[in-house]
């Protein structure tokens, strides 16, 4: 029976970053993922350049396309548009996670795809992890599997409840421009975004205060037709997204939860490449830590996930509530303004942190609520 440091379940971003990291610090590594690879992921497929500092390659081979323009709009109208001051980047999840997985197996890491895991066990000094290959002991265990999987409840931990959210995927078109699309009032409780890529778009929509769904199918189709966008060569996928809900354990004897197993995605805007990377990078530090001795680095690793990224979600929850509650006033009193338009492509470049804006964006959010102060 083949024993491994570490046992990753699950091959999104999250659980890749965190077995290239434990490669690369000399673990005997082990990544199960129950899909063949590659396969389809369904993602917005954008991301901030700023995750480039987490690997030591480079990244832009796997990178579809740069977008320098945002636009924001009501009901496809009253639009603002804001350049961006870094380029955000489009990746077609499937080529970008493949990516990652050679740069896996060139670094060291055992990948055993087309493998569902079955049920787990520790036995005191091994996690036993029974799959429909078989079964691998490894010192410690990585879930992440996503928010829908097994691996949270397994270890014991809080399963948080995922809200619903649409792919639309078109291709089979001429190069669309590098611009990016966020449309705020088509989708009750949430919003559509449009993403470009070389030969069409990404068209996803996220329920992101309640988990109703029924509109999401609707919404996303007649946005797109209304936009003049031929569906000709066009699929749906239905996902959920993984949005964080407040400070919740990420570890248990010898295990880490990352990605949105953990429920890492931002609970306003849904980004959730960029959190997932980071927080398998972190995973992969504490689980070397932890086995050099440091009998706190697991514990460690979720208070660093609450200060440095469950801190500042508190804040995007807050704006989530004021703008899904009333999105036409949030979007006339906020988001169109120069100075609110200006904020989010920092935010979702990595360059601000919703605590930097927070108290200034609620007050106007909150002032365009009360009669008499809107402007």
């Amino acid at each position: 029976m083949n024993k491994y440091d570490c046992i990753v379940v699950g091959a999104g971003v999250g659980g890749m970053t965190a077995a290239y990291h434990l490669a690369k610090l000399g673990l005997q590594t082990l990544l199960i993922e129950k899909s063949p690879l590659p396969r389809y992921k369904p993602c917005g497929g954008g991301v901030s350049p700023i995750i480039a500092k987490y690997f030591d390659f480079d990244l832009t081979p796997a990178i579809a396309l740069q977008v320098h323009t945002i636009r924001y709009t009501w009901k496809r109208g009253d639009g603002v548009e804001v350049n961006l001051p870094t380029a955000m980047w489009m990746v077609h999840r499937g080529q970008f996670d493949q990516f990652l997985i050679d740069h896996c197996l060139r670094q060291g890491v055992e990948v055993k795809d087309n493998t569902a895991v079955t049920g787990i066990n520790f036995d005191s000094h091994h996690w036993q992890v029974q799959t429909t290959d078989g079964i691998f002991l490894g010192q410690y265990l990585i879930g992440a599997d996503g928010v829908t999987g097994s691996m949270t409840q397994w270890l014991g931990l809080k399963q948080q409840r995922p809200h619903p959210g649409l792919v639309l995927e078109i291709t089979g078109l001429e190069p669309p421009p590098p611009e990016a699309t966020f449309e705020f009032g088509l989708l009750k409780d949430g919003y559509i975004w449009t993403f470009p890529k070389p030969d069409g778009y990404t068209i996803c929509g996220g329920i992101f205060r309640g988990y109703q769904s029924k509109a999401l199918h609707s919404s996303l189709i007649n946005y797109a037709t209304q936009e003049g966008i031929d569906l000709t060569h066009s699929h749906v996928t239905p996902h959920w997204l993984g949005l964080w809900n407040g400070d919740h354990p990420l570890h248990a004897q010898n295990a880490l939860l990352v990605g949105e197993a953990a429920s890492i995605a931002d609970p306003l805007t849904a980004e959730g490449i960029r959190p997932s990377i980071w927080t398998g990078l972190k995973a992969a530090e504490a689980i070397h830590q932890s086995l050099n001795g440091d009998t706190n680095a697991l514990a460690t690793y979720t208070e660093t996930i609450h200060q440095e990224w469950g801190a500042d979600m508190m804040w995007a929850q807050r704006l989530a509530t004021l703008i899904y509650s009333a999105p036409s006033l949030a979007y006339k009193g906020g988001i169109k303004r120069p100075q609110t338009s200006q904020l989010m492509p920092k935010i979702l470049a990595g360059e601000l942190r919703y605590g930097d804006i927070a108290n200034e964006a609620i007050k106007q959010f909150s002032g365009s609520l009360i009669p008499g102060r809107g402007r």
